[in-house]
């Protein structure tokens, strides 16, 4: 009711008209594409998380459109972030999944060959189409109608970003000011690994430990989506690292002599994950089907909006890729699933993708817009697709090599749709806020996803030649969890009590009035993430407590938000580069990153490290608030 009395202004408004899809945009926004893509493949293989594209993408175009070039276009350098995160989204869902494929040619057990360049492409450039137009007819409902109510952090910190650089002044400020401060300590915990990115309290007598992250990414998250979704995660977490893991353990047997050999995070990843996927996918269904009527509304909000096109009624910031050309592309492209020949996925899984293509990307555009795309848990969802996947293709008879490669082949499919469809609203989100062109936006997506689709199935094929997928490389944690999963249910092998255990969590969890879709993200991730994100929740809650008087508030509240927009930016930013500098060779065949590691140079104590992470970190939350609640204001004398 509140939007009807007060529409929400875009920055730039509707009967404005201003550059967007330039020559400019599209080949710097492909360029970052590629090199995002790249490097976060590689990272993403290396320690199972990849960052998000989108603010760095965002802060390079400013830089390059307004300071390098002299153009001042907002919505030009909106469409580069928006076709340069593609790249990071697609990477993320096809290394989660394939790398599987390359695992099994290596083994050799069950006579699986590496997946050909082409295989690859086709098999990244159809999920990422799909993720974006599976999207398109659902951005009224949940980026327009629920726009006072779904925060998605990254999407709102990049139009920070991108107005700050914009106006000036002190808001730019302050959020420049946090892009180098979390520039500075994320080069210093990652690049120079001068100190513990991770602080962990072992509780042996209990049989866990709890832990936390220390980056300022993560506790910027927990400040924009506020301290009530932070809790519903963190009370996810608590109940798998304080609840379920000591009972677990206790119980004695194979699990108590992991626990011995292997810690607390061990069960994690032999229970706890199964259990998580469970729950996301029982959430999954829960939020899908209380979203059924707003999924509706949408398409029939896209359809009158084809009606009335031509008409003159339709706005600049309301014109969106036209609805018969979206379902028009989705049919050729789940046909071309069936039909083309080196995917190995027959009719059935098609309809699988479809089906489970759009149920996840629903989902996974809302979760991003609860906790942002950073802590989107897609190899989650992917887990939860290929245990029914697996299953149907069992039942059907294709429990063989083929079966295999059908599955994984499927589950990557998803895998990308859901990472695109939510980077994609992350997108639609800073569009929203800047008053860009929906329909461009969405084009420059395609771009994007076609520009890295080309270029993935090369970087996969160069890490596994230089590196390897495995122990004795890179690790690829979620594509070695695919992997075994698909061995489970073939060879008959899967701990489905944990599953249905987790199912069951969140029906429970829904049925006592929580939001289910966030508490079962903290299920599903480690500990450590959901801590510090609570952090940052817990100091929201102290400024929106603070007795102050209404307007002093408000701005202390706003130049928090716009400090996280910086720190998120600044540390996306050097994650990139980090990632890059672990692939630069030197002389004597050293990578730069090995030659920057201070931790090793210098034989720095563990003790030394832990001490150092405490004290950065509560720099860390120091000069947080040296820029907000400890800022001198104008009016102040």
């Amino acid at each position: 009711m509140d939007n009807k009395q007060k529409p929400f202004k875009p920055y730039v408004p509707a009967e404005k008209i201003t550059p967007e899809i330039t020559i400019t945009s599209v080949i710097l926004g492909v360029i970052l594409s590629v090199v995002f893509g790249a490097a976060n493949a590689y990272l993403g293989l290396k320690v199972g998380l990849t960052v998000s594209a989108s603010i760095p993408a965002a802060v390079i175009s400013m830089g390059v459109i307004r300071v390098i070039m002299k153009r001042n276009s907002i919505l030009e350098s909106n469409i580069v972030q928006t076709i340069g995160s593609a790249g990071e989204s697609l990477a993320a869902g096809a290394i989660f999944t394939l790398p599987a494929l390359f695992i099994w040619a290596e083994e050799g057990k069950h006579g699986i060959e590496n997946p050909g360049i082409w295989e690859i492409t086709l098999i990244a450039l159809i999920g990422g189409l799909l993720g974006v137009f599976f999207m398109i007819p659902l951005r009224n409902a949940l980026i327009v109608k629920e726009h006072g109510t779904l925060p998605y952090p990254e999407g709102t910190a990049c139009a920070e970003v991108l107005l700050a650089g914009e106006n000036g002044g002190a808001g730019a400020g302050v959020v420049f000011a946090g892009m180098g401060f979390a520039a500075l300590f994320k080069f210093i915990i990652d690049g120079l690994v001068a100190v513990k990115g991770t602080l962990t309290l072992k509780l042996d007598s209990f049989k866990t430990e709890v832990s936390t992250q220390i980056y300022p990414a993560l506790l910027s998250v927990g400040y924009i989506c506020g301290p009530r979704i932070s809790s519903y995660m963190f009370a996810g977490s608590v109940l798998s690292w304080l609840v379920i893991i000591p009972l677990v353990v206790f119980c004695g047997g194979d699990a108590a002599a992991l626990y011995e050999a292997e810690g607390a995070g061990a069960i994690h990843g032999n229970y706890i994950k199964y259990i998580g996927a469970g729950a996301l996918a029982a959430a999954g269904i829960i939020s899908l089907i209380k979203s059924l009527p707003t999924i509706g509304s949408a398409f029939v909000g896209s359809i009158k909006g084809f009606k009335e096109s031509g008409k003159g009624g339709n706005e600049r910031t309301a014109k969106e890729i036209n609805i018969v050309v979206v379902i028009a592309a989705i049919v050729v492209l789940t046909l071309a699933i069936w039909l083309i020949p080196i995917i190995q996925v027959n009719l059935i899984g098609a309809f699988i993708i479809v089906v489970f293509g759009f149920f996840f990307a629903t989902v996974s555009s809302r979760m991003v817009g609860i906790v942002g795309s950073s802590n989107n848990p897609v190899s989650g969802m992917a887990i939860a697709t290929l245990l029914i996947t697996t299953l149907v293709l069992v039942v059907t008879g294709q429990n063989d090599a083929t079966g295999m490669v059908s599955a994984i082949s499927i589950g990557a499919i998803i895998c990308i749709i859901c990472a695109i469809a939510g980077d994609t609203s992350q997108d639609l989100k800073t569009g929203y806020i800047l008053g860009a062109t929906p329909q461009k936006q969405q084009i420059g997506e395609v771009i994007g996803v076609c520009a890295a689709a080309l270029a993935i199935g090369g970087t996969l094929y160069l890490l596994n030649a230089a590196y390897g997928f495995g122990p004795e490389g890179l690790n690829a944690p979620q594509a070695n969890l695919m992997k075994t999963i698909v061995e489970g249910i073939m060879g008959g092998e899967m701990p489905w009590h944990l599953v249905i255990t987790g199912a069951f969590i969140a029906v429970v969890i829904e049925l006592i009035g929580i939001p289910v879709l966030p508490f079962a993200i903290g299920v599903y991730l480690p500990f450590e993430l959901n801590a510090c994100i609570m952090v940052g929740g817990l100091i929201r809650l102290v400024f929106d407590k603070l007795k102050k008087a209404k307007e002093e508030k408000e701005k202390i509240v706003n130049d928090g938000v716009l400090f996280c927009s910086g720190m998120i930016a600044g540390e996306g930013l050097v994650g990139i580069l980090l990632a890059l500098f672990a692939i630069i060779p030197l002389a004597g065949g050293k990578k730069l990153s090995e030659v920057i590691d201070l931790s090793t140079m210098f034989n720095l104590s563990p003790t030394f490290m832990t001490i150092g992470g405490i004290v950065m970190f509560a720099i860390i939350i120091l000069t947080f608030c040296k820029f907000t609640v400890w800022k001198k204001r104008n009016n102040v004398k």
